[in-house]
């Protein structure tokens, strides 16, 4: 008998564990059967379940992009050999979740629009030191000490967080049509004003790979930042099958403009290359085709009518016939 649990089922026990629907314990043997069993049910409420299991798919796919692209875009504007990778993403309150960010860390408030909502990127202290040194041409190759920022790194920090804020926009507009943009910059967590205490929040972790050193950043998503947007998040890309009419309108008109080669064929054939180099003027080669067939009308490489030969004044014509047949 195998006990292993394949995916489907792994799936399907996490879901029910995210609606606080446990399995339930057998009584103990030889306990007394007069007496019916109680039904408990534990509730964690530092675990909210307010997003769906696939809106965290969706959020941690978008931000697998994110780790991506914005490393090459903070590689290629700012010289960092920054690495990104999502390591972990959780449900939590907004208060709980705060609570996990290291305490020496660089905080950047994000503001959403065209919904008034905020989100916030967190990355350890350390880490951002190591960037303000390299973008100030220090020696990065030693480990860099936990220290304080100054004004000038502070703007150093402000426009290193304003590629990846725009980076992250980029993306984010695309799946949901929301615009990101960085509203503060600051290493004090007093001053972080983001959400209620007890606001859902999907955090999303990612390890930063900066020269010799790493460190963590973190992505804080409260629910409230994407309700007017919920139903972006939600849908499955299967399920992603409407169209915009003035989207199709606006491809079918674009691509009318596109010129394409149009040639007939008659017929073809086959010949070695020992053939080919006898040719002379005045030889005939056979095709691989009666003389009455068809001529078939490409597009491209792509047969699309059958045509009978003829001419249009003074010029050589095809009228059309009928579609190609296409062999199985």
């Amino acid at each position: 008998m195998n006990d292993f649990l394949n995916p489907d089922e792994i799936e399907a026990l996490f879901a029910r564990a995210s609606e606080g629907n446990l399995p339930m314990e057998a009584p103990p043997a030889g306990a007394k059967g007069g007496r019916r069993t109680r039904w408990l049910r534990t509730v964690d409420f530092t675990r909210p379940t307010k997003f769906s299991t696939d809106q965290e798919r969706r959020l941690r796919r978008l931000l697998d992009g994110f780790c991506g692209v914005s490393a090459q875009r903070v590689h290629g504007e700012h010289r960092l050999p920054l690495e990104l990778e999502v390591i972990d993403v959780q449900q939590l309150t907004w208060a709980n979740a705060f609570k996990l960010l290291p305490e020496s860390s660089v905080f950047c408030t994000l503001d959403t629009a065209p919904h008034e909502g905020r989100m916030l990127l967190s990355a350890e202290l350390p880490l951002m030191v190591t960037a303000v040194e390299g973008l100030l041409g220090g020696d990065t190759s030693g480990a860099v000490k936990d220290r304080p920022l100054t004004d000038i790194d502070l703007i150093l920090v402000r426009r290193l967080a304003r590629t990846l804020v725009e980076t992250l926009s980029g993306i984010w507009f695309d799946l949901a049509e929301i615009t990101l943009s960085l509203a503060d910059v600051g290493t004090l967590a007093e001053r972080v004003q983001v959400a209620a205490g007890s606001e859902p929040t999907l955090m999303l972790t990612m390890e930063a790979r900066l020269h010799k050193g790493s460190g963590t950043m973190a992505l804080l998503v409260p629910y409230a930042a994407i309700a007017p947007a919920a139903a972006a998040f939600s849908q499955r890309e299967e399920d992603a099958g409407h169209h915009d009419p003035e989207a199709v309108r606006a491809v079918r008109a674009g691509l009318e403009r596109v010129d394409v080669t149009v040639r007939a064929e008659v017929a073809d054939t086959h010949l070695t290359l020992e053939q080919i180099l006898s040719l002379a003027p005045g030889d005939l080669i056979r095709l691989d085709a009666p003389s009455d067939s068809p001529v078939t009308l490409y597009a491209d490489r792509t047969p699309v009518h059958e045509a009978r030969a003829g001419r249009w004044g003074t010029r050589r014509a095809v009228q059309i016939t009928g579609p190609v047949e296409v062999v199985e």
